[in-house]
């Protein structure tokens, strides 16, 4: 997990100036983690000068369950548009003797840059007078000797940024400095941004793969004009999906498993020339957990519970019936914690052929 030494986001504070003047050590979230992450092996690359084999392994998250692989986001799109996962957050960094050879070396070398003075200067002085000589900065109490007589007694927590979130700014918004919690201690209440079961909780919302909804229908995919079709989802290929976040250090360990669990199939034809059963187009859950219910012999002049009926042809073409489940999600996490979240959707098209035969299927 690199640092980013390149962009003026991280180690920011409250005070302008210290935010211009430590150009930060920058944690940026790596990908999902498929195997556990070996903090061991961290700490000798840490003592090794690199970073190659998870120097930060203290900042990872470990997707797991139902995730989209590679790190990348998942295929949900929440209900709710004003409700977006964090953008960045507070999670344990390093302990007290690995930090302070990290962050001295950090502003040592930005105080010996040329032109370094003045506002941003003084801000780094105070930022050194911080760690080293019990500097309070407003709110914020010092430290002497980057508290290294406490080293294994807990961690230095710092900002880190959600790769997947595409706003800058956003991502780069948790710019207080590291601050120091004890192993077993929750961290100070002012940093609502520290790492939580709910912030997993959402996090592993936004990683999360449902599965394709192809709707099984009768006529298949050609459909005569004026013919009802009849659609269903079988409970066997119809079921909840879970995905896990978690955060596993020494001293701090807490996880969310988010569940997402199908409430609702919506059909829209891909034409204004058609009817929907039932009218909303909403096809919701029967008591078995399907949808639907399959086509049988005798069933042609009946009106489906859920399916469409097409009034014209497609011509040479098809039409592309969109179908979207919507998902109902909720989360439990560390210490029996849990809640709900938005609703989230995720849909796909299939093609529909339409001929203007008329016809009756028995």
């Amino acid at each position: 997990m690199p640092v980013n030494r390149s962009r003026p986001t991280g180690f920011g504070t409250t005070t302008a100036a210290l935010a211009l003047a430590v150009s930060t050590l920058v944690i940026t979230a790596p990908n999902a983690v498929a195997e556990p992450v070996d903090y061991d092996k961290g700490r000798e690359a840490q003592e090794g000068g690199t970073d190659e084999t998870g120097v930060y392994a203290a900042a990872r998250i470990q997707y797991s369950g139902s995730v989209a692989k590679g790190g990348g986001t998942g295929n949900v799109t929440s209900t709710d548009v004003n409700w977006t996962p964090p953008p960045c957050w507070y999670a344990p960094y390093l302990g007290a003797k690995d930090f302070k050879k990290e962050m001295s070396k950090h502003i040592d070398s930005q105080l010996n840059t040329p032109g370094m003075s003045g506002t941003a200067g003084s801000a780094l002085g105070e930022t050194k007078r911080h760690y080293e000589d019990e500097f309070d900065i407003p709110g914020k109490p010092g430290y002497k000797d980057y508290n290294v007589e406490n080293d294994g007694k807990g961690m230095f927590w710092a900002g880190v940024e959600n790769p997947n979130e595409p706003d800058y700014l956003k991502r780069t918004s948790c710019t207080d400095l590291p601050f120091w919690v004890e192993n077993g201690d929750a961290p100070p209440p002012q940093y609502e941004e520290a790492i939580t079961p709910k912030i997993l909780a959402a996090l592993a919302y936004q990683h999360m793969e449902l599965p394709d909804t192809k709707v099984t229908l009768a006529p298949e995919t050609n459909t005569k004009v004026n013919l009802p079709t009849w659609a269903w989802l079988d409970k066997a290929v119809f079921d909840e999906v879970q995905a896990t976040a978690a955060l596993n250090v020494p001293g701090f360990n807490i996880q969310a498993t988010t569940t997402a669990k199908p409430v609702s199939l919506k059909l829209e034809p891909g034409t204004e020339d058609a009817e929907t059963y039932p009218a909303s187009g909403e096809c919701t859950i029967n008591a078995d957990d399907s949808i639907g219910e399959p086509y049988a012999k005798g069933k042609a002049n009946q009106t489906p519970p859920c399916g469409i009926k097409y009034l014209r042809s497609s011509g040479d073409g098809t039409y592309k019936l969109q179908a979207t489940i919507t998902w109902e999600i909720t989360w439990t996490g560390t210490g029996g914690a849990g809640d709900d979240l938005p609703n989230g959707t995720f849909g796909n098209d299939q093609d529909i052929t339409v001929q203007e035969i008329q016809a009756v299927n028995r």
